[in-house]
């Protein structure tokens, strides 16, 4: 993984859940430790378990599995009572959703989990309210689901998605990393952006990855083979050696052509030469004939 990458996730944990323990005297060995687990580590591949159960916001239960399999999911976990970094990954998601004409409950959906068992339904629809008045987008409130639920099934959903945090009694918070995941339709981690902001270009590219071509613009096939999904940094840069190859097979093709054309003009060149030739010795006994 990154190192700088994990030094700024863990630097926002930090803003969320550690300040009572900044505030004390003497640090605690045992919470360093714990601070040096938070991360979300990338499980790519890896099989969500669909078949836990949670809570939406209206109180009724449903297996994960209820919003898989059509189409690709955009996943993200919170803690909804977060003072700080929630709000900030909250709005940097929407702004991300703001700007892609792709639309949840059409080309992908967005599942939301609370981890912290303590939070309830209640809480969860007064958080997507908000969330869906401040993006405003018609119909989106079909794919935009927030869901709570209970240790059990939090701690296997976290686990396999790699999301590691921890619950720190002094501060009476959770230290967690933040950034967004998406899903195959199959339930299979496909891609991590990592902090606050999610590029929408690089998101774009990772829904129609994950969509398996299912949705987006030819044009967006065409990107995918020139922008390449780095792990390391969670982002889209551009696919050096596709480039290269593509770049390769252009100067071949053009020197193909340029030789097919060249030799192309020497045969109409001597057919030209050959016929004006033909017309001179044609016309020689004739003259010779009349002299």
């Amino acid at each position: 993984m990154n190192p700088s990458g994990t030094t700024i996730r863990l630097a926002l944990a930090l803003v969320c859940g550690l300040a009572g323990v900044a505030r004390a005297a003497v640090p605690n060995t045992a919470t360093s430790e714990k601070f040096r687990e938070v991360r979300i580590e990338q499980r790519l591949g890896h099989a969500l378990p669909l078949d836990t159960v949670f809570t939406d916001e209206t109180g009724r239960h449903v297996r994960m599995s209820d919003y898989f399999g059509q189409r690709p999911v955009l996943l993200m976990f919170a803690y909804y009572e977060c003072p700080m970094l929630c709000n900030v990954a909250f709005h940097g998601l929407l702004e991300t959703m703001r700007s892609l004409e792709f639309s949840p409950g059409k080309e992908f959906e967005v599942v939301i989990v609370g981890f912290d068992p303590r939070e309830k339904p209640r809480l969860a629809a007064a958080k997507r309210l908000n969330f869906l008045r401040k993006y405003q987008r018609p119909g989106a409130e079909r794919g935009i689901h927030y869901l709570t639920g209970e240790a059990e099934p939090i701690r296997r959903m976290t686990e396999a998605a790699g999301f590691q945090y921890f619950y720190d009694e002094k501060s009476g918070q959770y230290a967690h990393a933040s950034g967004i995941m998406i899903a195959t339709a199959e339930g299979k981690l496909a891609r991590y952006f990592y902090g606050i902001d999610y590029p929408p270009k690089d998101v774009r590219l990772g829904l129609v990855e994950a969509s398996k071509g299912e949705i987006g613009t030819p044009v967006d096939q065409i990107l995918l083979l020139c922008f390449h999904y780095d792990p390391l940094t969670g982002k889209y840069g551009l696919a050096i050696i596709t480039i290269l190859r593509v770049a390769g097979v252009a100067t071949v093709a053009a020197m193909v052509g340029f030789i097919a054309i060249s030799l192309r003009r020497e045969r109409r060149l001597a057919r030209a030469g050959a016929k004006r030739a033909g017309a001179v010795c044609g016309g020689l006994p004739s003259a010779l004939g009349e002299a």
